[in-house]
């Protein structure tokens, strides 16, 4: 067991080191070349790293931290305003990707609840994606850094009643899962504001000349308090990230993300690697068709959707179109959706296998569009790299 797993971090960083550094020398997005080494070391070809899923548990924690991070990033005035203005454009956003998909399973021939799944799964954007390909000196304190952060979030707040949705579609739970979640997420977000208050920022003003002590408290915050979200009946992210934005006013915020960000990183080129390392080649006979189409549909739709919604809410052409593109693909949720759903027997392989295919190529065809068109920490051109 121990080998295995020695053998599993083995392949993937050294791997990850040589293809990123082709990638590199030939203007390549670096996250492709992690979902590529993921196909290659993985079941469906060499079979060097067989354990996928046990593997993809330990990426999730880079989800958890990415969400921390953003909410340390997040100062909450800010953040009530952005997601005031972007609730329309993200439930309009939603119904309008989740028509999409579900008009374009049924016209493949899937049944009645394969079509509404595949539609659910095309209503969200990769947050991983759309956080990480944007610049830093945009993220923080910038308009459009938080008007996308605010329609991500949003975005996960829909995901997770989708999951729920899911959930009670198989376990009888119904409207009492609902009526749970409704309280459950402003008793965290007051519980978390407090326990900082009386308890969190005493310590850190106490003891802020150990940065060792600094670096344990935020982490173990951050998971404290994506468990307990997840406990609730919410989501580890959305615990992580109402434990990252009580704290954001602290000064002490800044110095926690600079000191996070390598973790944040280790666990994204796992979290990468295992999306590509699941996916299984011998389906793509089946469905490459399906996927192409999806792909295209997404990549064309959310764009112009974005822009058109974003007019509407008088935001410059430029803005977005950048918005738009950066969202211009479906989601992590949108592959927990697919994995719940065939565990579930609610959809059969075909079905979840073109969410899958959609995923990875928009995924791709996404970053490569952001890294040649708009500013980004990757780009291979020095005018539009941004750190």
């Amino acid at each position: 067991m121990e080998y295995n797993l020695f053998f599993s971090f083995f392949i993937i960083f050294s791997g990850a080191a040589v293809l990123a550094t082709i990638s590199l020398y030939t203007h390549q997005p670096i996250i492709v070349a992690y979902v590529a080494l993921g196909v290659i070391a993985g079941p469906s070809v060499m079979g060097w790293v067989g354990d996928a899923h046990q593997l993809g548990e330990i990426a999730h924690i880079g989800i958890v931290f990415l969400l921390f991070l953003l909410g340390l990033d997040m100062q909450p005035k800010s953040l009530a305003h952005v997601l005031k203005k972007a609730s329309l454009v993200a439930i309009a956003s939603s119904l309008i990707f989740f028509a999409t998909g579900y008009l374009a399973a049924i016209s493949f021939g899937f049944n009645q609840t394969e079509s509404l799944v595949t539609g659910a799964a095309l209503m969200f954007s990769s947050t991983i994606i759309g956080i990480k390909l944007l610049p830093t000196t945009v993220l923080h304190h910038k308009h459009m850094g938080e008007l996308m952060v605010g329609l991500l979030l949003l975005q996960d707040m829909i995901a997770i009643i989708t999951l729920l949705v899911l959930g009670g579609a198989t376990s009888g739970g119904g409207a009492s899962d609902f009526a749970i979640t409704a309280i459950a997420l402003p008793c965290l977000i007051l519980f978390s504001y407090y326990f900082v208050k009386w308890v969190i920022l005493p310590l850190l003003v106490k003891f802020d000349l150990f940065h060792e002590y600094l670096f344990l408290m935020a982490i173990g915050w951050c998971l404290g308090v994506a468990e307990l979200g997840a406990y609730l009946g919410l989501s580890k992210e959305m615990g992580a990230f109402v434990a990252g934005i009580t704290l954001a006013t602290h000064p002490v915020a800044q110095f926690m993300t600079e000191k996070l960000k390598p973790i944040r990183d280790f666990f994204l080129v796992l979290f990468f690697f295992t999306l590509g390392a699941g996916f299984k080649l011998h389906v793509l006979a089946d469905i490459w068709l399906y996927a192409l189409i999806l792909s295209a549909l997404v990549i064309i739709i959310k764009p112009v959707t974005f822009k058109l919604l974003l007019n509407q809410q008088s935001e410059k052409n430029t803005l977005s179109w950048d918005i738009g593109f950066r969202l211009g693909q479906i989601s992590e949720f949108s592959l927990l959706i697919s994995y719940l759903a065939i565990a579930s027997n609610l959809i059969g392989e075909n079905a979840a296998h073109t969410i899958q295919a959609t995923a990875v190529i928009t995924f791709i065809v996404s970053t490569y569009i952001v890294i040649f068109k708009y500013p980004n920490p990757i780009a291979p051109s020095s005018r539009l790299r941004r750190d």
